[in-house]
Protein backbone atom coordinates (compact mmCIF):
# COMPACT_ATOMS: atom_id res chain seq x y z
CA UNK A 1 0.00 0.00 0.00
CA UNK A 2 1.15 3.91 -0.80
CA UNK A 3 1.11 6.63 1.19
CA UNK A 4 1.68 10.21 -0.07
CA UNK A 5 4.14 12.06 1.88
CA UNK A 6 3.05 15.70 2.60
CA UNK A 7 5.80 18.28 0.95
CA UNK A 8 5.97 21.82 1.38
CA UNK A 9 4.79 21.44 4.97
CA UNK A 10 6.74 24.83 6.15
CA UNK A 11 4.82 26.86 3.95
CA UNK A 12 1.34 28.03 5.99
CA UNK A 13 -1.99 27.60 3.74
CA UNK A 14 -3.74 30.73 2.39
CA UNK A 15 -7.04 31.23 3.71
CA UNK A 16 -8.32 34.40 3.48
CA UNK A 17 -7.29 35.19 -0.14
CA UNK A 18 -3.99 35.88 -0.44
CA UNK A 19 -3.29 35.90 3.72
CA UNK A 20 -2.80 32.81 5.73
CA UNK A 21 -4.69 32.79 9.31
CA UNK A 22 -2.10 34.30 11.40
CA UNK A 23 -1.33 37.18 8.45
CA UNK A 24 -5.31 37.78 8.78
CA UNK A 25 -5.34 37.88 12.83
CA UNK A 26 -2.44 40.38 12.83
CA UNK A 27 -4.60 42.59 9.89
CA UNK A 28 -8.06 42.45 11.45
CA UNK A 29 -6.68 42.89 15.08
CA UNK A 30 -4.38 46.22 14.03
CA UNK A 31 -7.80 47.34 11.70
CA UNK A 32 -9.94 46.48 14.82
CA UNK A 33 -7.67 48.54 17.42
CA UNK A 34 -7.30 51.58 15.11
CA UNK A 35 -11.28 51.58 14.70
CA UNK A 36 -11.50 51.71 18.16
CA UNK A 37 -9.43 54.50 18.66
CA UNK A 38 -11.30 56.62 15.90
CA UNK A 39 -14.09 55.85 17.48
CA UNK A 40 -13.08 56.89 21.43
CA UNK A 41 -10.55 59.71 20.67
CA UNK A 42 -12.89 62.85 19.51
CA UNK A 43 -9.78 64.43 17.43
CA UNK A 44 -8.93 62.82 14.33
CA UNK A 45 -5.47 64.36 14.41
CA UNK A 46 -4.91 62.97 17.88
CA UNK A 47 -6.15 59.26 17.09
CA UNK A 48 -4.01 59.09 13.70
CA UNK A 49 -0.84 59.97 16.11
CA UNK A 50 -2.08 56.54 17.93
CA UNK A 51 -3.53 54.83 14.61
CA UNK A 52 -0.12 55.23 12.88
CA UNK A 53 1.99 52.96 14.99
CA UNK A 54 -0.56 50.24 15.73
CA UNK A 55 -1.49 49.96 12.41
CA UNK A 56 2.48 49.52 11.32
CA UNK A 57 3.01 47.50 14.14
CA UNK A 58 0.09 44.86 13.13
CA UNK A 59 1.55 44.91 9.46
CA UNK A 60 4.75 44.36 10.60
CA UNK A 61 3.70 41.84 12.40
CA UNK A 62 1.99 40.55 9.64
CA UNK A 63 4.45 40.62 6.49
CA UNK A 64 7.66 41.87 7.87
CA UNK A 65 10.56 38.88 8.11
CA UNK A 66 13.78 39.12 10.12
CA UNK A 67 16.25 37.04 8.97
CA UNK A 68 13.94 34.93 7.26
CA UNK A 69 12.21 34.61 10.81
CA UNK A 70 8.72 35.97 11.22
CA UNK A 71 8.64 39.52 13.56
CA UNK A 72 6.66 38.22 15.88
CA UNK A 73 9.63 35.90 17.02
CA UNK A 74 11.91 39.35 16.98
CA UNK A 75 9.56 40.79 18.92
CA UNK A 76 9.63 37.85 21.68
CA UNK A 77 13.46 37.23 21.43
CA UNK A 78 13.36 41.47 22.63
CA UNK A 79 10.93 41.10 25.25
CA UNK A 80 12.93 37.85 26.93
CA UNK A 81 16.19 39.99 26.90
CA UNK A 82 14.64 43.17 28.23
CA UNK A 83 12.58 41.37 30.72
CA UNK A 84 15.01 38.18 31.51
CA UNK A 85 18.03 38.39 33.92
CA UNK A 86 21.14 39.07 32.75
CA UNK A 87 24.62 37.87 33.40
CA UNK A 88 27.55 40.69 33.93
CA UNK A 89 30.76 40.21 34.18
CA UNK A 90 33.09 42.63 35.42
CA UNK A 91 36.87 42.78 34.83
CA UNK A 92 38.37 40.77 38.34
CA UNK A 93 40.23 43.53 40.52
CA UNK A 94 43.79 42.32 41.71
CA UNK A 95 44.55 42.10 44.77
CA UNK A 96 47.76 42.29 46.92
CA UNK A 97 48.76 38.32 47.01
CA UNK A 98 49.17 36.92 50.45
CA UNK A 99 52.06 34.73 51.04
CA UNK A 100 50.65 30.88 52.28
CA UNK A 101 53.17 29.18 54.49
CA UNK A 102 54.06 26.32 51.48
CA UNK A 103 55.46 29.65 49.34
CA UNK A 104 57.59 31.25 52.55
CA UNK A 105 58.72 27.41 52.98
CA UNK A 106 59.35 27.09 49.22
CA UNK A 107 61.60 30.55 49.56
CA UNK A 108 63.17 29.59 52.11
CA UNK A 109 64.57 26.43 51.03
CA UNK A 110 67.98 27.71 48.04
CA UNK A 111 67.73 26.11 45.19
CA UNK A 112 70.87 25.44 42.76
CA UNK A 113 70.49 27.98 40.10
CA UNK A 114 71.46 26.48 36.97
CA UNK A 115 71.77 28.91 33.48
CA UNK A 116 69.43 27.75 30.34
CA UNK A 117 71.73 28.39 27.46
CA UNK A 118 69.28 27.74 25.23
CA UNK A 119 65.52 26.43 24.20
CA UNK A 120 66.45 22.95 23.24
CA UNK A 121 65.62 20.89 25.75
CA UNK A 122 68.11 18.40 24.32
CA UNK A 123 70.61 20.94 24.25
CA UNK A 124 69.99 21.39 27.96
CA UNK A 125 70.41 17.99 28.87
CA UNK A 126 73.53 17.66 26.74
CA UNK A 127 74.89 20.63 28.49
CA UNK A 128 73.84 19.41 32.09
CA UNK A 129 75.42 15.62 31.29
CA UNK A 130 79.08 17.46 30.28
CA UNK A 131 78.62 19.41 33.65
CA UNK A 132 77.78 16.35 35.58
CA UNK A 133 81.42 14.58 33.14
CA UNK A 134 83.95 17.22 33.54
CA UNK A 135 82.84 17.76 37.89
CA UNK A 136 83.79 13.55 38.56
CA UNK A 137 86.26 13.86 35.72
CA UNK A 138 89.21 12.19 36.98
CA UNK A 139 92.76 14.57 36.52
CA UNK A 140 93.83 17.70 36.28
CA UNK A 141 90.40 19.03 36.36
CA UNK A 142 90.88 21.47 33.33
CA UNK A 143 88.47 21.42 30.84
CA UNK A 144 89.56 19.92 27.68
CA UNK A 145 88.26 20.70 24.04
CA UNK A 146 85.78 17.79 23.16
CA UNK A 147 85.34 15.91 26.22
CA UNK A 148 81.38 16.56 26.43
CA UNK A 149 78.96 14.40 25.14
CA UNK A 150 77.44 17.86 22.62
CA UNK A 151 81.02 18.24 21.23
CA UNK A 152 80.72 14.31 20.27
CA UNK A 153 77.29 14.29 18.65
CA UNK A 154 77.81 17.90 17.28
CA UNK A 155 74.23 19.30 18.82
Amino acid sequence: MRYQVPQFIEVEDKIFGPLTFKQFAYVAGGASICFILYKFIPSTLLAAIFMVPVGSFSLALAFFKVNNRPFIDTVEAAFRYFLGSKLYIWRRVDRPHEETAKEIAEKAVPTLFVPRLSDSKLKDLAWSLDINETIYQKGSGRLEKGSGIADKFKI
